[in-house]
């Protein structure tokens, strides 16, 4: 039988709020893994989750517990079933790229890039969609197509990001040689 939540769980923060949408909605995880909704007071799916992110509604998935934020947890929850059924984002060379950056020099630039890259490529897709709301795979394809220099251009926009993201990941290696040499230095006992 589920846990009901008791008066003393966890309340979402009042202060916490977006100026779109308004307060973050709270999503509490319990130990049965099911997922409680506290602005409907009714039990939730992943696919209920997912929609509410598509909706760009703010939402923070805790802990019944303990109040440890899961959400990060939960939101790769559903991009592994998104990536199971159907049609994959990320092909395995990508996955593997990506699994290679974890606990490398660059593994803050690494996330900053691709966060730059996405937030980029959805502004556009925005901008997009308000000219032309209803476009399918056919008419996108189209549009591709025929609009090669727009998307050119849009991607000339992105290479400035890179380009900057490129130079601090230079600068940082560059820090690290140099830090690695004075301690080799250091410990054979010579001063750089």
């Amino acid at each position: 039988m589920p846990v009901k939540p008791s008066a003393q769980s966890i309340q979402p923060d009042p202060e916490a709020r977006t100026p779109l949408h308004g307060a973050v909605r709270t999503i509490k995880k319990y130990p049965n893994r099911r997922l409680y909704d506290t602005q409907t007071s009714s039990y939730v799916t992943l696919t209920e989750i997912k929609k509410l992110v598509m909706a760009s509604s703010p939402l923070v998935v805790l802990d019944a517990k303990t109040g440890q934020d899961l959400t990060r947890s939960i939101l790769l929850q559903i991009i592994l079933e998104e990536e199971t059924a159907g049609a994959p984002m990320f092909s395995e060379a990508v996955l593997s790229n990506i699994i290679r950056f974890y606990g490398h020099a660059m593994q803050g630039h690494m996330g900053a890039y691709l966060e730059s890259h996405v937030q980029s490529f959805m502004e556009w897709q925005s901008k997009l969609g308000e000219s032309s709301p209803v476009l399918s795979p056919e008419l996108w394809a189209q549009f591709v197509q025929w609009q090669t220099p727009l998307i050119q251009s849009m991607f000339t926009g992105l290479t400035q990001p890179s380009q900057n993201v490129i130079a601090q990941m230079q600068e940082q290696m560059q820090k690290q040689i140099q830090k690695n040499t004075e301690q080799l230095l250091g410990v054979m006992g010579l001063k750089p």
